[in-house]
């Protein structure tokens, strides 16, 4: 069940889902059924020059992937180019309960511009506590300008049926909780790897 716009209301009143951010009045960003979330001033670029293909069953290959990139200045922007992929932040961070979950979804005025928001992460787990990393994309065939504080995707809520036995937040698997800035990927330390993985050796 989809959470109307009050139940968003009650439930952050409730203290069920959490939002923190630098403005205090949220309810300017709840609509009818969402909640529009803003970019953060963090990235994190691919050195794609450094490694000639991302393998998880080579516990190295994952080290210095990335380039952590702050923009300081409000009115400067942070340039998406064609093809390009790049981790971005929520402003916000969120916090849900052991029986709500949340569903990013990016605004369409964003995607008429070839601006792909999350590729695949687009669920959030019961229990979850954090800054929502971005799996942003540029499919057009012109760079794009981003502006830190611009609203940039939306969170629809969903109530379960009944409180997660395990929510995110006391799984011991739970490997982005408590995010502040873009992680990139940490499948290297997925259990199924375990016996596959071995260290590179100098």
């Amino acid at each position: 069940m989809i959470l109307s716009d009050r139940d968003i209301k009650k439930a952050i009143k409730e203290g069920r889902i959490g939002v923190t951010s630098p403005e205090s009045d949220h309810e300017k960003n709840i609509h009818a059924s969402s909640m529009d979330m803003r970019l953060g001033k963090w990235f994190k670029v691919y050195e794609h020059s450094k490694f000639p293909v991302l393998d998880p069953l080579k516990m190295d290959s994952f080290a210095g992937l990335t380039k952590l990139v702050e923009i300081t200045n409000p009115e400067e922007p942070f340039i998406v180019h064609p093809g390009d992929f790049v981790l971005g932040v929520t402003m916000e961070s969120v916090k849900l309960a052991d029986d709500i979950v949340a569903r990013v979804e990016g605004r369409s005025s964003l995607g008429r511009l070839g601006i792909v928001i999350h590729s695949t992460a687009g669920f959030i787990d019961a229990g979850f506590e954090g800054t929502i990393t971005l799996e942003i994309t540029n499919i057009n065939r012109m760079p794009v300008a981003l502006y830190p504080g611009m609203r940039v995707c939306q969170l629809a809520f969903e109530e379960m049926t009944s409180p997660a036995e395990v929510p995110y937040n006391m799984k011991k698997s739970s490997k982005y909780q408590g995010q502040k800035l873009p992680e990139e990927s940490r499948l290297t330390i997925d259990p199924e790897f375990d016996k596959l993985i071995k260290p590179v050796v100098a």
